[in-house]
């Protein structure tokens, strides 16, 4: 395994996070750990959850797991998050936190899922900053991070307070365009710095032929490539991947052994060819889905990808006839009332895809 310091804080992490997000066998909890300590057993020692993954079960998990990697001694850094912002709420929030994951406090504490700036700003007035620095100086968090979908130069904002060592934000090989401002930034202040959907979601190991270009070797999957990016950027601390099976994790894990950096060229070669089709891709987090009117918003944008990745309406509704048996009707019922925009951590133009899908013709079944 390879380690990178994260930040200022003197603490190093490893270049592979585990992510608690996307455990495929969540409700077979011996499953679950048992790819934990895999990892762990392989270095990793990074590992990432939030107190709204799979409700508390992934909380509860890490827990388990954490318990067991003492028994074994070994090494772990735990990481979560609170959308929370009130010092009680806050409060109220972390005590379970501590008690689910069973630690005396959380080396990584992220106030979560910044989107906007006007968010932000009534989490400050709510008390946020006030009640983090409290915690850290009472020892229950180690180091203070936040959370953002920012784009552009507004994550400066969110850095200009002092009070955060590290950030977390979405990255991958197709949406480095969105994020260059934000590695300056980070950059700037010497913090550590979590990338997160680094493989898309799973939209790059799903999509291999048209994710081929990202290959510099034959001896790797695209998977394997799309890390190789990431891992190549120094900037970086960690890269957090969550794993639904454990042909996943070793897929990774094989990536870091056998890791040797891109030249710039390499690099400069897959920038080049990545076009407007790899655009504002959705990347399926899954935080859209609470329509007021039923829609199923995330299995539309899903199939959006596709209209986007191959470019033409019918990979769109063979999509949706195919995998997810929805029909772009669904799309009609739309209001436009704006809540899955405000909820989007990519800031993506959902309304207007939703009256795109709305005007198709459904797929017709053969």
């Amino acid at each position: 395994m390879l380690y990178r310091p994260y930040g200022r804080t003197g603490v190093s992490v490893s270049l592979l996070g585990f992510g608690g997000m996307r455990f495929g066998a969540i409700n077979n909890r011996e499953k679950s750990v048992a790819m934990m300590l895999e990892a762990a057993r392989a270095g990793v020692t990074y590992f990432d959850t939030a107190p709204d993954y799979f409700g508390t079960r992934s909380e509860e998990t890490f827990g388990d797991a954490f318990r067991e990697m003492r028994r074994l001694g070994l090494p772990y850094l735990s990481a979560t998050k609170t959308f929370k912002s009130t010092e009680r709420d806050i409060r109220t929030e972390l005590e379970a936190q501590l008690a689910r994951l069973g630690v005396p406090a959380i080396d990584f504490y992220h106030a979560w899922c910044i989107t906007s700036l006007e968010g932000w700003a009534g989490r400050k007035r709510d008390g946020l900053i006030t009640t983090f620095r409290k915690l850290k100086e009472e020892g229950l968090v180690r180091h203070l991070c936040v959370s953002s979908h920012l784009i552009g130069d507004e994550i400066r904002e969110l850095l200009m307070e002092g009070v955060f060592e590290g950030v977390l934000f979405g990255y991958s090989a197709y949406n480095f365009h969105a994020r260059e401002k934000a590695f300056e930034a980070i950059a700037a202040k010497n913090l550590g710095c979590a990338v997160m959907n680094p493989l898309g979601g799973g939209l790059i190991p799903q999509n291999p032929d048209l994710f081929s270009f990202l290959k510099s070797r034959e001896d790797e999957t695209v998977a394997q490539a799309a890390l190789r990016f990431l891992f190549s950027d120094t900037r970086i601390s960690t890269v957090l991947v969550g794993f639904s099976a454990v042909e996943q994790l070793r897929e990774c894990l094989a990536a870091v052994e056998r890791f040797t950096p891109m030249t710039p060229g390499e690099i400069a070669g897959i920038k080049a060819k990545l076009g407007e089709r790899f655009l504002e891709l959705c990347t399926g987090c899954g935080y859209c889905d609470d329509c007021p009117q039923g829609i199923p918003i995330p299995k539309l944008m899903d199939a959006y990808n596709h209209k986007r990745l191959y470019g033409r309406d019918t990979a769109l509704t063979e999509r949706l006839a195919w995998h997810w048996n929805v029909s772009p009707e669904e799309a009609a019922k739309c209001t436009a009332c704006g809540q899955c925009e405000e909820a989007c951590t990519q800031h993506l133009p959902i309304i207007s895809r939703m009256e795109e899908i709305a005007a198709m013709k459904p797929h017709a079944k053969s």
